[in-house]
C-alpha cells in the first residue's frame, strides 16, 4: 500500500486495537461510535466503516445489529462459533461472526474489498475531473 505510510482507516484501526490490546477496551465494551471516530480523526463515515471492517476480519470486534460494535471476546466467540454449528445461529445476530472462515467473516471482507475499490475509483475520478478541467482551460 505505500511503504509505511498508513492510511487513515488503518490509523483508526490501529489506534483502536492498540486500546483493545491495552486492556484499555476490554472484551464486550462497546467500541466508540462513528460519529465519535469520525469527530476525534477528523475523517469520513467511510474510513471508520473501512477500520471497522478491519477490527472485524482481525477479530478484534464484532456487530450486534441495533446495538453497534463491540470488543471481540475470544472466548464468547469460540463458544458462539459452536452453537452455530450446532443450530445455525451464533446467538448475537450474525451466523458464524466470529469464525474466520464463516460466512459473515467473508462478507466483512468483501465489504472492506468494496470500501478499498469505491475509494480508489473516487481516487481516480478526482483525477480524471483534474485532468479534463485543464485540457477545458487550456482550449480557452
Amino acid at each position: 500500500m505505500g511503504g509505511t505510510v498508513l492510511l487513515t482507516f488503518e490509523v483508526i484501526a490501529e489506534a483502536l486495537r492498540e486500546r483493545i490490546r491495552s486492556g484499555g477496551l476490554k472484551p464486550g465494551d462497546a467500541l466508540p461510535t462513528q460519529a465519535v471516530l469520525m469527530a476525534e480523526y477528523g475523517t469520513s463515515s467511510l474510513s471508520v466503516q473501512k477500520a471497522m471492517a478491519l477490527l472485524k476480519q482481525d477479530g478484534y470486534a464484532i456487530s450486534r445489529p441495533g446495538k453497534g460494535a463491540f470488543v471481540a471476546d475470544a472466548d464468547a466467540d469460540a463458544d458462539a462459533d459452536a452453537d452455530a454449528d450446532a443450530d445455525g445461529d451464533s446467538g448475537d445476530g450474525e451466523a458464524g461472526n466470529g469464525s474466520v472462515g464463516g460466512t459473515a467473516a467473508r462478507v466483512e471482507a468483501l465489504e472492506l474489498a468494496l470500501a478499498r475499490t469505491l475509494e480508489q475509483l473516487t481516487s481516480l475520478q478526482g483525477r480524471v475531473e483534474a485532468l479534463e478541467k485543464g485540457v477545458t482551460e487550456r482550449d480557452h
